[in-house]
């Protein structure tokens, strides 16, 4: 990891708390960084099971017991932050224990590698999530004993170790689009370089696809009729037999990702599988052509300025996938940047960036409805509209849907009123050195008229259970429809009023009066200075000279 001697001079945990794992980054006063090991690994599945006494038992200690009974097992306990509570085994569980339990872990591993010094927090988010889903985040932090943690947008996190780990050039007024292709969503984010650090621009994404469907895709390429056992289980044991497959499938994947070919058994039926990478890149087009799709519309639609963009990074540990980077450079034109560990990306980033997030703040604009800026006036039915054949042509004068973030300050200001629940943007940084304008609750912020980008469907929070069948992973959505050009970023002037003629007449009138009265005062001092005479016989004295040298 990097060192920065000139950084923080206090120790900081910066949390990542994932889908599929947790990833945690400890950093010393000096600058040093490393990741938290958790049994030797710096993921820590964010999985948990509930153990018959009703302890939780979470991580790898969760996925070995769920092959117990995976009845108990919740793999994905962020996908399901909106249930309040979830069944496992006979019992149910609020989701922010869950959560809890998963930090618990986390902070337990600080105090192991580090000692009993209580860090500065920093946990990460998705820049979608609203009031309500941080609020429980920050609920879960506290009840782990990390009270007091900072809230990161993702996007921002990794836009900060782009520019500071990585020491990429990022100027202000420039954009790093951030491509975080994780387990089980995706999110495309344009993060703006303001003069008080990074501000997400915009956010569009999917929260129904990601690693885990590529994993599901090669399961249903492979299966056989005897696989029926496998993908319906009825039985204990059944039940155990899926989930080992799925964890085979998922380890295969990963090692084409650095090799040719990958084989495994076949749990029950004690066959082998032989996959190839020709064969991995063939299954997972369709995804990652979604997801090359959404970016390169959500940049389409910022209509970034030439030279505007810093670069595309890859974060996500589903974006080790080789084909992602090739799709990305062919579609865009642009060489993503991708480490060797991009799981560790947003955890370190979270430590060393500046802006914070408050837990009642407002979210950046989303992939969903309910995170959609709406303007006044406009019904249910239009957002739905909008949503499914995209925004209609902006018509001067009227309220139309507006970015959270405006880069572009010298543009023509819109008519609206922001929704105070929705995805109003805290701050509107602007590119000239000056720092972000907080915008006011009662008074609508200036900002961009260009409309916003389509908008997929909700999303599907709850990840495919042991007993469920794989999930089928959806056919491509159609491309948007044309975007209708924004209108032109020129500042316009109100004419001034035209003044009355009358007071045009005066101003004249009293120049040519000024004209003529400040020379003459002039002169009558220079002739009369200096012979002790009052001005009156000054003045009579000039008359008379002027008067004899006119010959009158």
């Amino acid at each position: 990891m990097a060192t920065d001697p000139g950084g923080l001079k206090r120790h900081a945990l910066g949390v990542d708390f994932g889908t599929s794992n947790t990833v945690a980054v400890a950093r010393w006063p000096d600058g040093r960084a490393r990741p938290i090991l958790v049994d030797g690994s710096p993921l820590l599945p964010s999985a948990v099971y509930a153990e018959p006494g009703g302890a939780l038992a979470v991580g790898r200690d969760a996925v070995h017991s769920a092959r117990i009974d995976p009845a108990r097992f919740e793999p994905n306990p962020k996908r399901r932050i909106d249930d309040g509570t979830v069944l496992l085994g006979e019992q149910e569980y609020e989701v922010v224990d869950l959560i809890a339990g998963v930090l618990a872990r986390v902070a337990e591993e600080w105090h192991r590698a580090v000692g009993p010094v209580r860090p500065e927090t920093t946990l990460t988010c998705p820049a979608t999530w609203g009031a309500a889903r941080r609020g429980l985040l920050a609920e879960a932090a506290a009840r782990a004993g990390l009270e007091g943690a900072r809230l990161v947008a993702e996007p921002v996190a990794a836009a900060t170790y782009f520019a500071e780990v990585l020491g990429r050039d990022v100027p202000i007024g420039s954009v790093v689009v951030v491509h975080d292709f994780g387990a089980g969503t995706f999110d495309a984010s344009v993060v703006a370089r303001t003069a008080s650090g990074f501000e997400v621009m915009a956010v569009d994404g999917r929260d129904d696809i990601g690693g885990l469907d590529v994993d599901a895709a090669i399961v249903e390429h492979l299966r056989t009729d005897e696989w029926q056992r496998l993908l319906e289980p009825t039985t204990l044991e059944e039940r155990r037999a899926r989930r080992q497959l799925w964890d085979d499938v998922r380890i295969a994947k990963e090692r084409l990702s650095r090799a040719q070919t990958a084989d495994f058994v076949v749990p029950l039926l004690d066959t082998e599988a032989h996959l190839t990478r020709d064969e991995l890149e063939k299954l997972a087009r369709p995804v990652l052509d979604q997801t090359v799709r959404v970016t390169k519309g959500l940049l389409r639609w910022a209509d970034l300025p030439e030279g505007r963009l810093a670069g595309v990074f890859l974060v996500g540990g589903a974006s080790r996938i080789p084909l992602v980077a090739t799709l990305l450079h062919r579609e865009l034109g642009e060489a993503p940047v991708v480490i060797e560990q991009p799981e560790l990306v947003v955890a370190e980033g979270s430590i060393l960036a500046d802006a914070a997030l408050l837990t009642t703040a407002p979210a950046a604009p989303g992939p969903t409805a309910e995170l959609r800026l709406v303007s006044q006036g406009r019904a249910e039915s239009e957002t739905v509209r909008v949503a499914s054949v995209g925004p209609p042509p902006h018509i001067p004068g009227t309220t139309g849907l507006q970015p959270a973030v405006d880069p572009w300050p010298d543009a023509d200001p819109g008519h609206w009123v922001p929704d105070p629940h929705a995805t109003v943007a805290t701050a509107k940084p602007r590119f000239d050195g000056a720092p972000p304008v907080r915008a006011k609750q009662a008074a609508p912020p200036t900002r961009d008229t260009r409309p916003m980008s389509p908008v997929k469907a909700t999303s599907r929070p709850v990840s495919p259970p042991p007993q469920a069948a794989p999930r089928v992973i959806s056919p491509p959505t159609p491309p948007p429809r044309t975007r209708v050009a924004p209108p032109a970023k020129v500042a316009k002037r109100r004419p001034r009023r035209r003044r009355g003629r009358f007071v045009r007449a005066l101003q004249i009138m009293l120049s040519i009066v000024v004209m003529i009265a400040v020379p003459l005062a002039a002169l009558l001092v220079a002739y009369g200075y200096g012979n002790g005479d009052s001005l009156t016989v000054d003045a009579e004295n000039l008359v008379r000279d002027i008067r004899s040298l006119l010959g009158i």
